[in-house]
């Protein structure tokens, strides 16, 4: 794009970026155009619509969205310069508690960007800027603070609704709607939406937090960035300039791409002149509520655009707030790299780039956003009952505030309307449940005309109240008809209404008598919002090749290798017959486990088998094996052996994956059944954590204790305090992987067999080292010669404080990855540059989801074996003997 065009993008404004899952939409007008967006100028009424002469696209007046409100001009000598023609004109809302625009012909359950635009410029001349709430449906969203009467602010909701809070009388300028694919933004789904972050930088002119570092003053959106979302410049750094030597070409984005970075985004990079760290500080300000204990989710994107010669390097660490994201990370040559991590708390939070000591060059940065994670946890009216009050509404044309979703919030609930909450209804798209409405409350509201058909619609309405003498049952709608007549008809629609509702009633009841009676449910309820592909058995018996490579075996039963019909390498596990997983039911309590968790150091369920006689699992494939088997060597694998630094940073994944389950997955979930085996690797020896059947909810720190039946684990890992213990807990996991630690210095499986008796590996090296030995007696021979022994003990005091007899006494696994990263970088700084740079890229921090990184090339992104091995217990002449 020519500079002079990029330069007229200029759109200034606060920007709270709503990227959300939709849960339930009643509407009335508005569809979205051929690019999947709605675009509204609120207020404007010369024409149906114009071509904005910054974007081309086209904008659309609101009449229709909603009717409410009225419409006044603005003098744009008031507002910031180069504003869009929508801040001319404002529909502000000086009557009734909640206005609302509703748009219509959305996919339910799809996912959207949605982004409503403030410009006061004083246009009601009382030169008091209002405060107002804005809501998501029935879901509180964000407060709009007007805090500077000339500056333009954005937030983005689906239904919107501005709620009167006191503070002055809500108005809005635009409305735009823009369509992300289902995979975009993995963290905003059925239960979160996110919201940009507002916070005003000293010399950045606008609040959303949704930067590009180039060192222009040009904004990126639509056309360079297909999906409308607006890049503005990060604020000037002294030291920091354009990346020098830029390579021509094109940026790519991996296979699993779920962020859509636009390739000028991402030539659009900064970094430092004669200096080895950049700093990103932020924190709230008064022009957003953040609420108590915010929760932020960051998203980083990372490419390398200058010409470097291939004996210098490029690599630094990645941190918020001094936490590890990645380390040793070297972008890759105009390959994205994005990195997303979660962030607890209102203080103040900064991202850290340092070089580390073996890099030649500064780092770099493309591109930033910054989210705030809003919890949807209010229910919505069920969408039989809104479609019919939307249509009485707009029949009778009723004179009151029947704004928004008519049962929620409580606070706002439509006038003359009674409503229950109840749990049958939308299960796939509300799992909370749903309002319906009881009673419908019409008196004197001058209603004119035919009684219409969707008063039955209201299927568990018990009280209707009338009082409407023009509202009659015949089509002539005489005002001096028979009254008799009329109040018959009106008593034959109450007594049809209490028929359909205890109609109603009893198919509820016998669909949940049914539910209870079958024992074989085949279908995921909430498989849809996740993505989850349910397969046939024949579909996986042609995926498998009619199951001819067994590629593992566990407690579940046999893994096959597969590819799907776009050549994704796939591994399916199917139960035998002897497996002891539970009944269907269970079986899909599992894989909705499975559907919900999403880390980049997780292996990732693509889909399952529910058929009457099979039940299989589909994972992404991963062709390095498991930790055990490259530990121990295979001839299938016949790669050198594990480096120290490869088995830290191998480590410091499977911690990043159970702090993770442990910290900020929600429910938080223990896995049961932590070992080598069950640590996969890829082609790069990313580690991810598999074999998630028996992972449970966590309430408290421990397991529910209604879920467990029987003790879970592999012997040598189990947790000996489980066996006392009347529920699992977090400490059971720490102490499992604290045995992996222990393999993975010495090399050896978790049950040894010394002199003709089995004993655990745990015990064996607390002995070894209490005895006096040194911790190079204990290493692994294949490399005690070729690593920092100091990285080395601090593992093994890492293992030692895990395996603690009381659980109590051991370190979270929080605790676990702050230590691992410091042996990383203990391991790092003694290595040579010859093999830091033929080593790995560092996993991700623990204090971070980190699921949305797309940092696979694309011969990896679509590798994923599920290696699932027992035990294995083995004699070796290597050690000396555990006594």
């Amino acid at each position: 794009m020519k500079k002079s065009l990029q330069k007229s993008l200029r759109d200034p404004m606060w920007e709270a970026a709503f990227v959300v899952t939709l849960s339930l939409l009643f509407c009335i007008h508005g569809q979205l155009d051929n690019l999947g967006f709605i675009s509204i100028d609120c207020g404007y009424i010369t024409r149906p619509s114009y071509p904005d002469f910054k974007t081309n696209l086209t904008y659309v007046a609101d009449v229709g969205f909603t009717n409410t409100g009225f419409i006044h001009t603005v003098d744009v000598g008031n507002l910031q310069r180069d504003l869009a023609q929508r801040y001319t004109t404002v529909r502000y809302f000086p009557n009734g508690t909640r206005n609302c625009y509703t748009l219509k012909q959305l996919t339910r359950g799809g996912k959207y960007l949605v982004r409503a635009t403030f410009g006061y410029g004083n246009y009601d001349a009382f030169n008091s800027p209002p405060a107002f709430d804005l809501y998501l449906g029935a879901n509180y969203w964000v407060k709009v603070n007007i805090t500077n009467s000339s500056r333009a602010y954005v937030h983005e909701t689906i239904a919107v609704c501005l709620v009167n809070t006191g503070s002055g009388t809500p108005f809005i300028s635009g409305l735009d709607l823009r369509s992300l694919p289902a995979n975009f933004y993995p963290e905003a789904n059925v239960a979160q939406s996110l919201v940009l972050l507002s916070f005003f930088r000293e010399t950045v002119s606008f609040g959303f937090n949704r930067f590009h570092f180039g060192t222009d003053e040009h904004h990126i959106r639509y056309p360079v960035d297909r999906y409308d979302r607006f890049w503005q410049r990060y604020e000037d750094i002294p030291g920091w300039e354009d990346v020098p030597d830029k390579i021509n070409g094109t940026v790519k984005s991996p296979q699993n791409d779920t962020y859509g970075a636009p390739s000028d985004l991402m030539r659009s990079a900064s970094t430092a002149v004669n200096a080895s760290r950049m700093d990103l500080p932020w924190s709230s300000d008064a022009s957003m509520d953040v609420g108590i204990g915010p929760e932020y989710i960051v998203v980083l994107y990372f490419a390398e655009v200058q010409a470097i010669s291939d004996n210098l390097l490029r690599q630094f660490l990645v941190s918020v707030d001094n936490t590890p994201l990645a380390a040793a990370f070297s972008p890759r040559h105009m390959l994205a790299d994005v990195f997303s991590g979660t962030v607890l708390g209102s203080d103040q939070h900064s991202i850290s780039l340092i070089t580390t000591i073996i890099s030649d060059l500064p780092p770099l940065i493309s591109a930033m956003e910054i989210f705030l994670g809003r919890t949807l946890n209010e229910s919505s009216t069920g969408s039989s009952d809104a479609i019919a009050m939307m249509t009485i509404q707009t029949k009778y044309s009723v004179k009151r505030n029947w704004e928004g979703d008519p049962c929620a919030p409580e606070a706002f609930v439509w006038d003359g309307l009674s409503c229950i909450h109840t749990s049958i209804g939308d299960i796939q798209y509300n799992p909370r449940g749903l309002h319906r409405i009881t009673a419908l409350n019409l008196s004197f509201s001058e209603l004119i005309g035919d009684i219409d058909a969707s008063f039955g619609q209201l299927l568990l309405l018990r009280h209707l109240t009338g009082n409407n003498p023009n509202l009659c049952g015949n089509h002539t709608c005489d005002p001096i008809s028979n009254k008799n007549k009329r109040n018959k008809f009106i008593g034959f629609v109450i007594a049809a209404a209490i028929v359909a509702t205890v109609f109603a009633l009893s198919l509820s009841a016998l669909f949940i008598w049914y539910r209870r009676r079958k024992t074989n449910p085949d279908v995921l309820p909430e498989a849809d919002p996740y993505k989850s592909r349910r397969f046939k058995y024949k579909e996986l018996q042609v995926i498998t090749n009619d199951w001819r490579n067994v590629i593992g075996e566990g407690g579940f039963g046999h893994v096959y290798a597969g590819q799907l019909e776009d050549a994704t390498d796939v591994a399916v596990k199917v139960e035998s017959q002897t497996s002891l997983r539970g009944n269907h039911k269970q079986f899909l309590a599992e894989v909705q486990h499975l559907t919900r968790v999403h880390h980049k150091n997780l292996v990732s369920l693509i889909g399952y088998c529910n058929d009457k006689k099979h039940r299989c699992l589909v994972y992404e494939y991963m062709d390095g094996g498991t930790l055990e088997g490259r530990l121990r060597g295979r001839e299938d694998l016949p790669e050198p052996p594990l480096t120290w630094l490869q088995r830290v940073n191998i480590a410091l994944g499977s911690a990043n994956g159970l702090n993770y389950l442990h910290t900020l997955c929600s429910p938080r979930l223990i896995h049961r059944d932590v070992k080598a085996g069950n640590i996969l690797l890829t082609a790069n020896l990313e580690a991810k954590i598999s074999d998630f059947g028996l992972t449970r909810p966590s309430i408290h720190g421990t397991v529910e204790t209604r879920t467990i039946t029987q003790l879970a684990g592999t012997p040598g890992y189990m947790d000996p305090e489980s066996l006392q213990a009347s529920h699992p807990s977090e400490s059971n996991d720490v102490y499992s992987f604290g045995v992996v630690l222990m393999v993975v210095i010495t090399g050896r499986t978790a049950i040894v067999t010394i002199n003709g008796t089995e004993k655990n590996l745990a015990q064996c090296v607390r002995d070894w080292l209490s005895s006096g030995r040194g911790i190079k007696a204990i290493t692994d021979p294949m490399i005690r010669d070729d690593c920092n022994l100091s990285s080395v003990e601090m593992v093994a005091q890492l293992a030692l404080d895990c395996t603690e007899p009381a659980g109590q006494d051991r370190p979270t696994m929080a605790d676990v990855v702050t230590t691992l990263t410091e042996s990383l970088q203990l391991e790092m700084s003694w290595s040579s540059p010859h093999s830091m740079r033929s080593s790995t890229t560092i996993s991700s921090s623990a204090g971070f989801t980190g699921s949305g990184r797309a940092d696979h090339d694309a011969a990896a992104d679509s590798i994923a074996v599920l290696q699932v091995e027992q035990a294995v217990v083995e004699t070796s002449t290597r050690y000396v003997a555990c006594e």
